[in-house]
This record gives C-alpha cells, structure tokens and sequence, in this order.
C-alpha cells in the first residue's frame, strides 16, 4: 500500500471515531473518575474507568475537543477494555513512545488496534498533547486508584 493510500486509511479511521466515538458517556458513581483538559488548545475529557481487582472492565468518555483528541480516547477505551491494569499502563507507555516518533514492534501494534492510525500525529508536535490527553487521563486515574 502507497504511502498516500495509508495516510488516507488512517484519517478515515480518525474520522470515523470522531463522528461515531466508541465508550462515549460516563459509568456510575463506583468509578474512577479523571477530569483532564489541555488549556494550549481548549480539549478537555471527563474520563471514567470501571476496575474490578487488576482488570479495567469498561471505560468511557465525554469532553469536547478536536478530531485527534476525541478520537484517541475513543481509540484508547477500545484498546483497553477488558484489559489488566498492568496491561492498560502498558499500551499508555507505547503510545507516548509512537507520539515521540519511535518505532513499535508491529505484534504490540495490532494488539492496539486502530491507535495506529495516530502515528502520524508525531509530525506535528503541537498536535501531540491532543492524541495523549485520554492516555494521560487513563494513567493518572489509574495510577491514583493503586495509591
């Protein structure tokens, strides 16, 4: 596949989470809740994670932001679900990694799903704290919970 072709596949993908977001909404009061916003650009995410033990059961947000940010905490609620906590920190540490332009071995990347189609994201830096918002969110939500 060209490398126009992919770019292209990759903005349908963004595009797609952004009108039709995946987890959109808010779990109930037994939740971690993470409210998190980036003043450069106005983004801000209302985040709320369901764990149970080591695993995160469901994941959703709300907010308000651009297309990158919106997208990538519809992305990040996919990739995560399910997951252990352990696991969820895991792929927050990859992606910071793929917004800083390094490469990620392609399993961990399937194993992410569509969050590949942000790569491109690391070429426009200004951009970069709009995609890792969510992750942000997830890891300090997570992170607060252990404490």
């Amino acid at each position: 596949m060209s490398f126009n072709n992919l770019d292209q596949l990759y903005r349908s993908v963004i595009m797609d989470h952004y009108k039709k977001p995946r987890n959109k909404g808010s779990l109930d009061d037994n939740s971690v809740t993470i409210d998190m916003n980036n003043p450069t650009c106005g983004d801000r995410i209302h985040l709320t994670l369901k764990l149970n033990g080591e695993i995160v059961e469901d994941a959703r947000f709300d907010g308000e932001g651009c297309s990158i940010s919106m997208s990538s905490a519809s992305m990040m609620t996919e990739a995560i679900k399910g997951k252990p906590i352990n696991e969820a920190l895991k792929y927050a540490d990859v992606f910071s990694k793929l917004m800083l332009g390094e490469e990620i071995d392609e399993d961990i990347m399937d194993e992410l799903g569509d969050v590949a189609a942000l790569q491109g994201v690391a070429k426009f830096p200004a951009r970069i704290k709009c995609a890792t918002l969510a992750w942000k969110a997830m890891e300090k939500g997570v992170k607060n919970e252990a404490k």
